[in-house]
């Protein structure tokens, strides 16, 4: 009898792969039925901070914190709005369970160990640029015996600082459900830490797929979760132009639909609320091969009917327009960084379109001469407009030479692009496809950990030159449906890579020092309402494929 299932039936082939899936599945929830009885436990050897801090020492005290717990401002900046609304968001997340203990008379003869947080802040400034000083300390003494009263103090040089110092705080404190309190565990706690790189990023596609402004900003809370402070917003793309710009009003014909947009209003929304976590939003506009939609309000903007993108690079009009939408979202964004697009041109078009091959002639340039051109007049603009300009890496490959030495060089075809653009003196963004695009759903959590930003580079001034790394979330095949469990936890290997010390988290099993801490962390996420999908699975964003605890997932 000759089989059905074979490689020229594929319907048959996919109901095969299906079965056995779900006969895989079936064992592995079986198995796991037969542990329900098991309580898990955490390896108390490890510290379940996230990222790991760059310096601590721990005892083994547990404090109990009173859920009135008070902030008590210090220095120039511990009075600032941002460390005040920072400090009152920690504390719902911190209590919770809390709120409601009054109405059954719950924690009515609680002794609480820690009843104040002293937030010390040196510099009054609140300017949110790159290479901020987001170093902080984080002292918590313990009852020594002239004291009842253990002290939580956060020391920091600016507000951001102090943000990140929040943060761990918060990680340090947990329900305990027997007594019904908030308990800081390992006490007394001191710890130094600063970032490794000042670039932490994640790109957010919202030209494949709209994301509602909602969305955004869960997924910047939970960036300030992980420290991350960039949000690289690719706003417009050639499926869609969603961004309200006054100068021309048209352009954003190009949105999928009327409900699918973004007001000026709504941008500089976000901005204000990244802000006050202390993450940079840096804008976007992918120039001159991604703006298939541009033409939408204005056609001119086309080459032609039939050649619709690259922009068209002969008329002075295409300059203009660029001009003006830096100029409208110069006025949103303030972060110096501003990202010129450059990536996947293909100029065959140019070359058969009659008035621009004539122009070409005209001006004796082939397409790559004339992409060229277009990619440093834009830069020329943003310079313009006080602005530093990043390009994807294809404009570093085509022709280094002429770029703007300004220019930040962003990788994502793969390795090796930081070394070389940073020998020749450019500054450099990591995000190497192959670890860091979050799309890629097969890409298994401990490569996006072991992704290296200074892999292949060893001068010390070299490295100074790799401003950090991102992750990116295209989202082709996501929207808010399903995009935060995409980003999340894979994201959080990354951004632990680029806070953390290397060493630190560079030797040893990571399989033993830091899959149970990432756990841990998708479980503090999902307690936080952050929608991040289990740790192992196979496939990323996948859900569970049977019972169990979040701390095994």
């Amino acid at each position: 009898m000759s089989s059905n299932l074979s490689i020229s039936n594929p319907k048959s082939l996919l109901t095969l792969i299906r079965t056995l899936l779900l006969i895989f599945s079936s064992i592995l929830v079986d198995s796991r039925n037969l542990r329900h009885n098991s309580t898990i436990e955490l390896d108390d050897s490890l510290v379940y901070l996230w990222p790991l801090p760059s310096e601590f020492t721990f005892g083994n005290e547990t404090l109990v914190v009173d859920p009135n717990l008070s902030l008590v401002g210090g220095g120039n900046g511990g009075g600032s709005v941002i460390v005040e609304e920072a400090f009152e968001r920690y504390r719902k997340i911190i209590f919770e369970h809390s709120s409601g203990l009054a109405w059954f008379g719950g924690s009515g003869k609680t002794v609480y160990d820690v009843k104040k947080l002293r937030v010390i802040v040196h510099s009054k400034n609140e300017e949110l640029q790159l290479g901020v000083d987001e170093s902080y300390s984080l002292l918590v003494t313990s009852n020594d015996g002239r004291s009842i009263i253990s002290q939580v103090t956060i020391e920091a040089n600016s507000v951001y600082g102090a943000v990140r110092g929040l943060e761990t705080f918060s990680q340090l404190c947990a329900f305990d459900y027997g007594t019904k309190t908030v308990q800081l565990y390992k006490a007394p706690w001191y710890i130094r830490d600063k970032p490794r790189f000042g670039y932490r990023g994640l790109l957010l596609d919202t030209s494949r797929h709209y994301l509602p402004v909602e969305i955004i900003k869960q997924i910047v809370d939970s960036m300030s979760y992980a420290k991350l402070n960039v949000l690289h917003w690719h706003i417009i793309d050639e499926e869609s132009f969603p961004l309200e710009v006054p100068t021309y009003p048209n352009l954003w014909k190009g949105a999928y639909s009327k409900w699918e947009r973004y007001t000026i209003e709504d941008a500089y929304d976000i901005v204000n609320f990244a802000k006050m976590r202390g993450i940079n939003v840096m804008a976007e506009i992918d120039i001159p091969g991604h703006a298939e939609s541009w033409g939408s309000g204005y056609p001119d903007l086309w080459p032609s009917p039939s050649c619709r993108e690259p922009l068209d690079v002969t008329k002075n009009f295409t300059f203009d327009v660029v001009s003006g939408i830096l100029t409208d979202m110069r006025k949103i964004f303030p972060f110096g960084l501003f990202h010129l697009g450059g990536d996947e041109v293909n100029t065959d078009c140019w070359n058969s379109t009659p008035h621009v091959k004539q122009w070409l002639q005209d001006h004796n340039m082939t397409a790559t001469d004339a992409y060229q051109y277009f990619v440093l007049r834009a830069q020329e603009i943003a310079i313009s407009k006080n602005w530093t300009p990043v390009n994807w890496e294809e404009t570093f490959n085509t022709f280094a030479s002429k770029l703007n030495p300004q220019t930040v060089v962003h990788n994502w075809l793969g390795g090796g692009v930081c070394p070389k653009a940073v020998a020749q003196g450019f500054r450099c963004i990591f995000s190497n496809q192959g670890f860091w695009y979050l799309d890629h759903l097969d890409v298994p959590w401990d490569d996006v950990y072991n992704a290296e930003p200074l892999e292949g580079i060893d001068d010390a001034s070299e490295q100074e030159l790799v401003l950090g790394g991102e992750v990116c979330m295209w989202d082709e095949r996501g929207d808010a449906s399903n995009v935060q469990q995409t980003i999340w936890p894979r994201a959080a290997a990354a951004a632990e890579r680029l806070w953390s010390n290397r060493k630190a988290t560079s030797t040893g099993n990571i399989n033993q020092t830091a899959l149970p801490r990432l756990q841990y962390f998708r479980c503090l996420l999902t307690r936080r309402g952050v929608p991040a999908a289990p740790v192992t699975n196979f496939y990323a964003r996948s859900p569970p494929i049977g019972p169990g605890s979040c701390y095994e997932q």
